[in-house]
């Protein structure tokens, strides 16, 4: 579990707080009446847990006219797990909206900072981390007796009326995961529930762990792990967690509740220093995500698990229910009518509780997959460990513990001083200075496929930037395999001529960055106007005939391409390897083959684009087939010692498509015939596709491939801080990183990103005109007289 940032943006979380604590203050000491519906006077609370107590009690501190309610089904003292953590951000808005909840909390709070990951037998200690923890019975008995304190009508073992919204201003639906309100409407919530991979238990265990430890057991069966955290002086929170193949080969199914947790006692030993585990009502679940569409209907609001859920190893669910309980009584305070309160709430909390999603996915997923990263170095892994969901990041854990990240670095090879991103990287004969590349961007500007001034300008600008590679867009090998009649070309000699001018300036100016072609094809994403005009939209005139692996149409607009003949695939293959040359030619320093997007060679790649019979088409081998003949031309006549890179979209987004384990064999398809690096993109392959949108969302598929398979990767998409590409980095999830927006934004990105660091090294060689410039420019006076001297009156 990662101690998480807060709930609420930046901004908007201090207003919560101070707007609930201005309307607890009014309304202790003069009630107002309402005078609409924005502040309901009859409140039901559906589900007794910690999200629905403390909305409850907020509510009624707030207004102590209102009639509340809260229903719960089982007992006062039932619940699931043991301990909870709380945040200092969660935290502070408690104080704030009710110092009366804070204190009895503070006085129960179990406090720490270090982290322990104990792999294959060696433990190591990340600090400055800082966690605070309760029994979660502690909790709710706290929060029962504010409720009852302020007059709440708490009604155990009693189900809620099925008519409470007729009965009610409001209901507030946190009756959890399971919610049968969500689901009794789930015509308007539209529900979706994800359930992922493991199997986990939770247990606890007689004595405080002095710090949160992570301990990794390779067993014959498979890799399990354990979660555990202090949570009282002589208690501590313990989750067992591992594959569902990992749990059915143990013999967990066959096993009863006090046979499972015998087992685990004894699998961990060490970790517990050979004590025994306690249960309460302990069984083996899935974690499941629960993503909502909506969040309210009517008088109806869904809060807490019953909105939605984030897996435990970033933060509990207890967390983000509190946040939403701040938030929802703020909103109803503010609002003029209830429709507008609950629409604030969801409008505030949704892009929290998504962000806080795709960090918990990221991080379940890490342990899903956590035996591709047994063989790493042990610092690294702990690193790896910390660092998975990406909120803690390589600069903030240095922050947190400089020694711990030092030595990180240090095993992986960063001299003194020098950023991981910055430590060289070899392909083939070609070795990199540092491990930024800038990213193909279609620029849509050349005149008849040859590349002119603005190329020269954009290319060497970036090249002077710092970056250790710069690619060219895609540039295409024959006039009907272009995507707009402004793509680059490499089908004519003045095409390779206008190039070489290019390669010259970067190798001139630029010496030690590298510049790197992208070869494709456009297949049946061909034919279009320019990107500004309208993406993806047919020529209005001018339009020539388009070919791919099967006859479908990109869009329901576009143009229907011919599937290819044996003839044409062997042109193709031919144009391919003639663009090849005019590469090698022209001075480029590497190639890459683009496979990715939708164009010609990933079209046969998907299975939802390549529907042919014959022997390009039906199995992963067969569609496989054309790309790897063209792949084996272009090597065939590509210098042996530069190196050939292959660009491949990951997953198609879509059902029925290409998916992380295929790009595994993929790329380790690519890799036997000769490919040195994978680049790692995903989707743009068919137009239905519903992608996961988030910061660095596809390094994962990067980080799959490369510790799958141990063949080199370039990690692209949505990476925007040098902060993320040290941690990626440092954390073996990929060798290369690859930014395009960024280097839009700021041509001399990499050179920055040194500076922000302090780094000056050789990788990050600023060009002598350029020098003076090296260091960030002042942007105001910081060295005003500090105050030295107390007067007397």
């Amino acid at each position: 579990m990662e101690r998480t940032v807060s709930a609420v943006p930046s901004g908007a979380r201090g207003c919560v707080d101070m707007r609930l604590r201005r309307g607890a203050r009014q309304a202790t000491t003069r009630p107002q009446p309402p005078s609409n519906k924005s502040h309901p006077l009859r409140v039901a609370i559906i589900g007794g847990g910690p999200g629905g107590l403390y909305a409850a009690a907020l509510l009624k501190r707030l207004d102590p006219t209102r009639d509340i309610t809260v229903w719960e089904r089982n007992a006062p003292d039932d619940t699931f797990g043991f301990g909870v953590v709380l945040s200092d951000e969660t935290l502070g808005g408690i104080e704030h909206a009710d110092p009366h909840v804070y204190e009895a909390l503070q006085r129960h709070f179990i406090r720490w900072d270090d982290i322990d990951i104990v792999h294959r037998g060696v433990r190591h200690t990340s600090g400055g981390h800082g966690f605070a923890a309760l029994g979660r019975k502690r909790l709710l008995e706290i929060l029962h007796t504010r409720c009852r304190e302020l007059g709440v009508d708490l009604r155990f073992h009693t189900e809620a009326p099925e008519e409470l919204p007729r009965t009610h201003d409001l209901v507030i639906a946190a009756d959890g995961i399971h919610s049968t309100t969500r689901e009794a409407h789930a015509d308007v919530f539209r529900p979706r529930v994800t359930t992922h991979r493991c199997r986990y238990i939770w247990l606890a265990a007689d004595f405080p762990f002095d710090a949160f430890r992570f301990e990794i057991a390779e067993t014959e069966h498979g890799v399990m792990q354990l979660h555990g955290y202090p949570y009282a002086p002589d208690a501590s929170t313990v989750i067992i967690e591992m594959r569902e193949e990992v749990w059915h080969a143990a013999g967990f199914d066959e096993l009863g509740e006090a046979e499972s947790v015998e087992r685990c006692a004894k699998i961990f030993a060490d970790a517990l220093r050979g004590r025994a585990l306690k249960s309460n009502n302990s069984a083996w679940t899935t974690f499941r995500t629960v993503v909502n569409d909506r969040w309210s209907h009517g008088n109806v609001v869904l809060l807490g698990d019953a909105a939605h859920t984030a897996h435990f190893s970033i933060g509990s669910g207890t967390k983000l229910a509190v946040e939403d309980a701040l938030a929802l009584a703020a909103c109803l305070e503010e609002q003029d009518t209830l429709e507008e309160a609950l629409t604030a709430y969801e409008a505030e909390r949704r892009p929290v509780v998504a962000s806080t999603q795709r960090a918990a996915r990221a991080s379940l997923e890490w342990f899903e997959n956590i035996a591709l990263y047994l063989d790493q170095p042990p610092r690294q892994f702990a690193f790896n460990l910390l660092t998975r969901s990406r909120r803690v990041t390589h600069d903030n854990l240095r922050l947190r513990d400089a020694r711990f990240t030092e030595a990180v670095e240090r095993d992986f090879g960063c001299p003194p001083g020098t950023p991981p991103m910055f430590t060289p990287f070899r392909l083939r004969g070609l070795t990199l200075r540092n491990r930024v590349v800038v990213s193909p961007m279609d620029m849509y500007s050349a005149t008849d496929g040859v590349p002119g001034d603005f190329h020269l300008v954009h290319l060497g600008a970036r090249a002077m930037g710092g970056a250790g590679l710069v690619m060219t867009e895609m540039v295409c090998v024959s006039e009907e395999g272009r995507i707009t009649p402004g793509c680059a070309g490499l089908y004519t000699g003045r095409q390779a001529e206008a190039w070489k001018r290019i390669t010259n300036f970067v190798h001139d100016r630029a010496p030690g960055t590298a510049i790197g072609v992208q070869l494709g094809h456009s297949g049946r994403k061909g034919s279009t106007k320019l990107m500004w005009e309208g993406m993806d939209e047919p020529l209005e005139e001018g339009n020539w005939p388009l070919v791919a692996a099967s006859a479908l149409a990109y869009k329901g607009f576009s143009q229907i391409p011919r599937e290819l003949s044996r003839a044409q695939l062997t042109d193709i293959r031919e144009q391919f390897a003639a663009a090849a040359c005019r590469a090698a030619r022209a001075g480029f320093d590497l190639l890459e083959l683009h496979c990715a997007h939708g164009y010609l060679l990933s079209g046969f790649l998907s299975p939802l684009t390549n529907r042919r019979t014959d022997a390009y088409g039906g199995s992963p081998e067969k569609r496989l087939r054309f790309p790897l003949e063209v792949f084996d031309a272009v090597r065939n006549v590509w210098p042996g010692e530069r190196p050939m890179t292959v660009r491949i979209s990951a997953t198609d987004w879509a059902e029925g498509g290409t998916t992380a384990e295929d790009a595994v064999e993929i790329a380790r398809a690519f890799a036997a015939h000769g490919a040195d690096a994978i680049d790692v993109s995903t989707g743009q392959v068919v137009a239905d596709e519903r992608p996961e949108f988030g910061r660095s969302y596809q390094t994962p598929f990067a980080d799959r491939i490369r510790n799958a398979t141990g063949i080199p990767v370039i990690a692209v998409g949505a990476i925007s801080s040098w902060d993320d590409v040290n941690s990626l980095i440092l954390a073996g999830r990929t060798d290369l990183c690859a930014l395009a927006r960024p280097h839009l934004y700021d041509p001399h990105w990499t050179l920055h990103a040194a500076a922000e660091q302090g780094y000056t090294g050789p990788g990050a060689v600023w060009p002598a005109p350029y020098r003076a410039g090296s260091r960030r420019p002042q942007t105001g006076r910081t060295d005003a007289p500090k105050p030295r001297l107390t007067l007397g009156s």
